[in-house]
């Protein structure tokens, strides 16, 4: 369609010049003509003959004509533009290469650092890792942790620790921002954290002009992290220890009282307790006691009493049954003694007169001493009965007592269950406050590096030699083809489209 527009064209003054311009042939046989031809007048001659050339404005028909391109005009802008494009390859390679050699190189070292959300159990049980933790939370955790690595007070510190602020590369040039902001700007830009998404793992890198520098600030913003943690900790724990000491003494003031609302109680209801319990159920158990003590030497008594009286010897005192049993011993030898010799001699014989006087005395010693030991039995039963009645009696007024006193035990029991309740409260408090107090002192932060910083092995910018050589010379080229594709534009805008030669 380009060349149908352009055959339908009409002749423009462009095409008359150079119709006019083109040199007459010669007729044959015609001698040529020798003529010196003033340069001056010649050029007066056809500025006179050829019509003076308008420029060409850029109309709707040309831009439509720009719209219809083909592949055969790009070629031939980038024909035209070739020399272009091979000096701007060339002074991009050499830019490339010059920026690769000139510019201050940078490298990055990287560490791995492992930030277990949980912590360490120190005061537990056991010195273990503290699990349960619901997933959500425990990465919450570990960001909140992740966080703090690069948070203010961290670079503050090892800006402070390395004196960063005096180091050229992270001082301000112009010197018009404090040197100490300054540093801390340029370290946080020079630091870059990055999270695994499936562990609780994170990656620093640190980015600086020098090797050492940079695995130097790397050991430093871990051994500050880690401070930052700890101090953390330290400032939780001392904050609910000044807690917890405020609440205490309340919690003590609360235990005594408690204890002194029990011992008044006490004291006014006559409640005394030894061993863990009241010294009135102690003195009716003892009572208790007592009386079946007394039952059974009442039952003795009255069973030594009822022998006695059916002649026997009883179950009195030992001695005087001995003595008792003695004396019949006698009688019934005596008695022997007087049937023998009534068989001898008669009635009224002396013999038998003094053998009769020795009977009837052991009689009557016989029948006096059982007398006396039923009286003294008879005795025996009377006081081991009024022992057994006033046990009883004593008894039943202890009980009576006890049940009083059980009342009183249920009111008490209440006054000293409270009292041991604010008592554990307080214990556990005291307990607590001490276990903090303590554990303000240790680092319970389950963090460490398990990949320390290494020298890398190469620079991290700007990249090697010969990729900058290929960088420049690729963006040379880039710019030469837009360059002489923009020229074509122009050219074919502004002017009369030249066919492309076959």
């Amino acid at each position: 369609m380009a060349n149908a527009s352009d055959s339908m064209t009409p002749a423009t003054p462009d095409a008359v010049g150079r119709l006019l311009a083109r040199p007459r042939t010669r007729a044959v046989g015609e001698r040529p003509m020798v003529r010196i031809a003033d340069p001056r007048a010649t050029a007066k001659v056809q500025a006179q003959a050829l019509p003076k050339p308008q420029p060409e404005t850029v109309t709707l028909d040309k831009i439509g004509d720009f719209l219809e391109l083909d592949l055969r005009r790009i070629t031939v802008w980038l024909r035209k533009g070739l020399p272009w494009i091979a000096i701007l390859a060339m002074l991009g390679a050499i830019a490339g290469g010059a920026y690769g050699v000139l510019s201050k190189p940078s490298y990055t070292v990287t560490s791995d650092i492992l930030i277990d959300p949980a912590g360490l159990q120190v005061l537990g049980d056991a010195a273990a890792v503290t699990a349960g933790q619901q997933p959500d939370s425990a990465l919450l955790a570990a960001a909140s942790k992740l966080r703090v690595m690069t948070s203010g007070n961290v670079l503050t510190r090892v800006v402070s620790d390395l004196r960063l602020s005096s180091d050229p590369e992270f001082a301000d040039p112009a010197g018009k921002i404090d040197p100490e902001v300054a540093a801390l700007a340029a370290l946080r830009a020079a630091i870059k954290v990055t999270a695994d998404e499936k562990s609780f793992v994170a990656t620093m890198a640190v980015t600086t002009e020098d090797i050492d520098k940079s695995i130097l600030i790397s050991n430093a913003v871990f051994v500050a992290f880690q401070a930052e943690l700890a101090r953390a900790e330290t400032d939780g724990s001392n904050q609910i220890v000044s807690g917890l000491d405020s609440r205490l003494e309340d919690l003590k003031k609360a235990v005594n009282l408690a204890d002194a609302a029990v011992e008044d109680y006490k004291r006014a209801n006559g409640l005394q307790s030894s061993a863990g319990e009241l010294t009135s159920t102690l003195l009716l158990n003892q009572l208790t006691q007592q009386v079946v003590t007394a039952q059974g030497a009442v039952i003795a008594a009255q069973s030594a009493y009822d022998g006695l009286r059916a002649g026997g010897t009883g179950s009195g005192d030992a001695a005087q049954n001995a003595t008792l049993d003695a004396l019949r011993a006698q009688l019934a030898t005596a008695q022997q003694k007087l049937q023998s010799q009534s068989m001898i001699y008669g009635a009224r014989h002396p013999i038998i007169l003094q053998a009769q006087t020795d009977v009837d005395a052991l009689q009557a010693q016989v029948a006096s001493e059982s007398t006396r030991m039923i009286a003294a039995a008879k005795t025996r039963l009377d006081e081991a009965t009024t022992a057994l009645q006033a046990l009883t009696a004593k008894s039943d007024s202890q009980r009576a007592a006890v049940f009083s006193d059980n009342q009183a035990q249920i009111a008490l029991r209440e006054l000293e269950r409270e009292a041991k309740s604010r008592s554990a409260v307080y214990e556990a408090f005291l307990s607590r406050s001490q276990q903090l107090s303590e554990s303000g002192n240790l680092d319970t932060s389950n963090v460490r590096v398990i990949s320390t910083a290494v020298p890398p092995l190469a620079r991290s910018w700007p990249p090697r030699n010969i990729l900058m050589i290929t960088l420049g010379a690729a963006g040379g080229l880039a710019l030469g083809l837009v360059l002489a594709l923009g020229l074509g534009i122009v050219s074919d805008i502004r002017g009369p489209r030249s066919e492309p030669t076959a």
